[in-house]
């Protein structure tokens, strides 16, 4: 029988206040995020691993302050600076081309003179990232850090069912509970995990079930009973 043909439909991934849920993992991040006028020298930095809900939380505190956001690897060194107390997230710092290294010195100053806040987010701290000017280097080093821990219970659960929810699917919560105690406990896991169930059951034309879990566990990832 021939494989069934299926369309892989992308998912819309909600990036809302209102879809951000906070437990002990992640609530000091959200807390510092959400109060600007408090950061040290008007910035911060916000690390945590692959898939731990920075970009949303970025997102969040566009959604409050108007922020503009930037992709590191897409600034252009030749734009102009922005309006002075702009709000401006860079995402993914560890990915910042050298040739935007100046322009971020330069960003970094004029938020700092005029008011504004800069909001940088990376999987690492900043002593890690590969920056070879070094005074930029020295002004994002002396930013506070925040840190989104490795996913609790709470917020692990929380996480596999937005990813389902993306994706239009609604799995029972006795699946979601089942599948906890069974999966590698990392947020880029949990997006894995979820991505492999919704892309069996369309290719297998069957519902989401606990054997169709058990069989993406078994396949890629060890199952503990």
């Amino acid at each position: 029988m021939p494989q069934q043909l299926y369309f892989d439909l992308p998912s819309r991934i909600s990036l809302g206040a209102d879809d951000y849920f906070v437990s002990e993992a992640n609530a000091s991040a959200y807390a510092m995020v959400n109060q600007d006028a408090i950061w040290p020298d008007g910035k911060l930095v916000v690390t945590g691993a692959r898939g731990s809900g920075k970009s949303h939380l970025v997102r969040v505190w566009q959604e409050q302050s108007g922020a503009t956001v930037l992709p590191a690897c897409a600034i252009d060194p030749d734009a102009p600076l922005p309006d002075a107390g702009a709000r401006i997230a860079v995402e993914d710092m560890e990915q910042l081309d050298q040739g935007a290294q100046e322009y971020l010195f330069h960003l970094h100053n004029h938020l700092k003179s005029s008011g504004g806040r800069l909001l940088m987010t990376a999987q690492s701290e900043p002593a890690a990232w590969p920056l070879t000017l070094p005074d930029l280097a020295s002004r994002v080093q002396a930013a506070s850090v925040v840190s989104i821990r490795d996913p609790d219970d709470m917020l692990l659960h929380a996480v596999l069912t937005k990813h389902f929810a993306d994706r239009q699917l609604n799995p029972s919560p006795s699946l979601i509970s089942w599948l906890l105690p069974r999966m590698e406990r990392t947020f880029a896991a949990a997006g894995e995990i979820v991505a492999a169930i919704d892309e069996a059951a369309l290719s297998q034309g069957t519902v989401i079930n606990r054997t169709l879990a058990r069989s993406i566990l078994d396949k890629d990832w060890s199952v503990t009973d």
